[in-house]
């Protein structure tokens, strides 16, 4: 693997981190949007999985 690579890859994981982060502070402070949170989170997840199944292909 390329040096690239691994600093993108690892670019990628920080920014999941944060944003993870974030997202569980504003749960946190305000709980009545954990709802709408939740569904983003589970479209993103949706929408990561079918593009990896079509470059998969």
């Amino acid at each position: 693997m390329s040096t690239l690579f691994l600093l993108v890859l690892l670019l990628l994981v920080v920014v999941v981190i944060l944003l993870a982060a974030g997202a569980a502070y504003v749960v946190h402070r305000h709980p009545s949007w954990s709802q709408p949170l939740t569904a983003a989170f589970s479209a993103v997840t949706l929408m990561g999985v079918l593009v990896g199944l079509i470059l998969t292909r």
